[in-house]
Parts: C-alpha cells; structure tokens; sequence
C-alpha cells in the first residue's frame, strides 16, 4: 500500500541526511523497513540515490517535520493536495500505422462526395488531415487524387457517428446563417 508519495527511497535519503525524525518514522513515511532506513543512513542502501526534496515537492512541510521531530510517536503526514482532474481526458493525438495512413485522404474524399455541406476545416479536423490536403482532394488538385478510393471513415473507426451529426448540424446551421445574411443584403 502506497501513501502517494513521490520516490520513497530518494525522499527517505533526504530526510535521513536533513532531518532528526527517527528511523522508524521516516520508514513508516516512506513505506519502507525501519532496517532500510537504518541502512540508507550508515550509508550501505540507496547509495548513489539522489536526495529528494519532498518540501520543495509540496508532499511535506518544514511545520509537519518539525511537529514529528519534537514527538518521536508522532508519524509524519502527507500533505494532500487537492488537485482537480477533469473527467474528459484530452484527446491524444493517437498513431496511425502506414498501411492505414491511405485511409485519411479516401475518407476526405468520401465525406466531399456524400456530404459537400462540411467546409474543408471541418473534414479536415474530423479526418486528421490538413486543410490544404482537403482542398486538393475537392479540386481534384491532390496529387494522388487518381488513386483515391472513398471510403466511409465511420466504417473504418476514423470517427463516429455522432462526431459526423454533429459536424453536419454545424454545417446546416452555417448555411441558415448564411442565408438569411445574404436575404437581408437583398432588402436592402
């Protein structure tokens, strides 16, 4: 069972050498044998380990090490930092292997082909190629255009479904708001 403490063995190394708490403190902290700690201070564990700083960290405070230091039955505590982790991950760029790299540009054609509305940004974004590259395979400019084959990008997991309804709810309301601008030009 682990406190969450950050290198244990190099933040007991910096405690034996910077503080007096007692071995079995600093082993009961650290998650280690009051035996290794013995150890790490007659020199023959952790050698070549560099000290780690757990103040500077943020995981102790120069109060809690004395607090314990002046009571040798008093364990040292953790100090918990409450840190916000959002629950939608950022979205990694993941890796796309050669023998599908092929796949981008035919699924760009694919969704040009059956879905014209969407604007090159917006097929570029949802295919992961670039804006330019969108543009060419359009204008039949790309320069491996004769060989594309379109393929459904939903089929073969560049995206989902949603992800496409989406980007065509988008694509309907730009073209309303459009629209309706270029009938108030009208009337005017």
């Amino acid at each position: 069972m682990t406190n969450g403490l950050l290198m244990p063995i190099a933040t007991a190394v910096w405690l034996v050498e910077n503080t007096s708490l007692t071995f079995k403190q600093i082993a009961s902290f650290c998650n280690l044998h009051e035996v290794e700690v013995q150890g790490i201070a007659d020199g023959e564990v952790a050698k070549g380990i560099k000290p780690y700083n757990p103040i500077l960290s943020g995981q102790l405070t120069r109060d809690e090490i004395e607090l314990s230091s002046n009571d040798i039955y008093r364990p040292l505590q953790i100090k918990i930092n409450n840190i916000e982790i959002s629950s939608q991950p950022e979205k990694a760029k993941k890796y796309t292997p050669l023998s599908k790299r092929q796949d981008k540009p035919d699924s760009a054609l694919w969704l040009i082909k059956h879905h014209s509305q969407l604007k090159d940004s917006q097929i570029a974004k949802m295919v992961g190629i670039t804006k330019n590259s969108v543009s060419a395979i359009r204008n039949k400019s790309y320069w491996n255009f004769n060989n594309l084959n379109a393929k459904d990008p939903i089929s073969i997991n560049l995206f989902t479904q949603k992800d496409l309804i989406l980007a065509l709810e988008k694509a309907e309301r730009r073209i309303k708001r459009e629209k309706r601008e270029k009938d108030k030009e009208k009337k005017i």
